[in-house]
């Protein structure tokens, strides 16, 4: 029904160009320093492995992963999976990469509580992503086949209630990406990992590229969940009238 609706364009499209952008902007950071030697001359795995001896996490271990920008840190194994061509290659981007993750593991093993949060929202999150929208869209035909009955309207509303767990997600997520990076900053200067001013810059310019994706995603999530709010609202409308 509402693939086809312009006012879902007229709400989504400022989200699609946020995004488009905010990739783009991601992938220039990140091709740019990633061809700019680090001078410790660590590849991310190096500079990853001297984080852990320097926190002493000793259960994180590292593990190779495909793709690009696939990097991530797993809290239930304590894993961190690097990709190539951050493991492997001993680059501004790299480390940068490399330390944002073990970041992340930091806040695992300090119990951080915003990454606590994150992870209890994930069940719920990942039904109500369906089970929102089955409502949302049950409840407007139910209201649309019985002249807006109560019934439907209120089945709606759960949905969009429901649904609305994917922008808490998002905005949770915000606190311990922005977090990670801040230590991922601190650590690589306080071990020596990177050094001038110039690869201090080039970390912060592939941080920062990163953290704006995590926001893009927060503002596509609030839109989504506002049209679907202005579409439920709707119903009462026609239903007074």
């Amino acid at each position: 029904m509402f693939f086809f609706d312009p006012t879902y364009l007229c709400f989504m499209a400022p989200a699609f160009i946020l995004m488009m952008l905010t990739s783009w902007y991601v992938k220039s950071a990140y091709n740019k320093w990633g061809r700019v030697r680090v001078r410790s001359g660590l590849t991310g795995a190096q500079a990853a492995q001297r984080l852990i001896s320097t926190g002493g996490l000793y259960g994180v271990q590292i593990q190779g992963i495909r793709g690009d920008l696939t990097d991530n840190y797993d809290p239930r194994t304590k894993i961190l999976n690097l990709s190539q061509s951050v493991a492997n290659v001993p680059s501004v981007a790299a480390v940068a990469v490399a330390a944002h993750e073990l970041g992340h593991a930091m806040q695992d093993a300090e119990d951080y509580i915003p990454m606590r949060f994150r992870a209890a929202l994930v069940p719920a999150v990942n039904i109500g992503s369906w089970l929102g929208w089955i409502m949302i869209m049950g409840g407007i035909v139910l209201a649309t086949m019985m002249n807006a009955s109560s019934m439907g309207i209120q089945i709606a509303w759960l949905g969009v209630l429901v649904f609305s767990g994917g922008a808490i997600f998002a905005l949770a997520t915000l606190p311990v990406e922005l977090n990670a990076s801040a230590r991922a900053k601190r650590l690589l200067a306080e071990t020596g990992i990177i050094a001038g001013q110039d690869e201090i810059n080039g970390v912060n310019n592939v941080l920062n590229a990163a953290a704006l994706t995590y926001v893009a995603g927060l503002a596509s999530a609030l839109l989504q969940l506002l049209y679907f709010v202005s579409l439920v609202s709707g119903l009462g409308g026609r239903r007074r009238g």
